[in-house]
């Protein structure tokens, strides 16, 4: 399984924590939620983090069964329309960027 993720590094705008987590839910998830061959979709609000560490706000995780999948996936026309509400959604909830990372998934039990 890959996951890619989108680590929203940065800050949410003065007061409008609540607005944001709407914003994402009710506008962003749909888009991500079309893009085709993804088998499921994770966002993570943050709550705390360690002193130090850089402030991330969110973290979307888009699953797929392999790397040719994602690849279609982000070069389908759901992609773009995602891009685009993001932009538009973003702009005046959050200031920072977003940077993405690909994972391949090895799992094992606890001991």
């Amino acid at each position: 399984m890959i996951t890619r993720y989108a680590l929203f590094e940065g800050a949410i705008a003065p007061d409008r924590a609540a607005d944001f987590r709407r914003a994402v839910l009710e506008e962003l998830v749909p888009t991500w939620q079309a893009f085709p061959g993804a088998t499921a979709i994770r966002v993570s609000f943050v709550e705390e983090r360690d002193p130090g560490a850089p402030e991330v706000v969110l973290i979307l995780a888009v699953d797929y069964p392999d790397h040719a999948t994602m690849v279609a996936a982000l070069a389908s026309n759901a992609r773009t329309k995602s891009r685009a509400a993001t932009e538009r959604v973003m702009q005046d909830l959050f200031s920072g960027r977003i940077h993405h990372h690909v994972t391949e998934l090895a799992a094992f039990s606890p001991v």
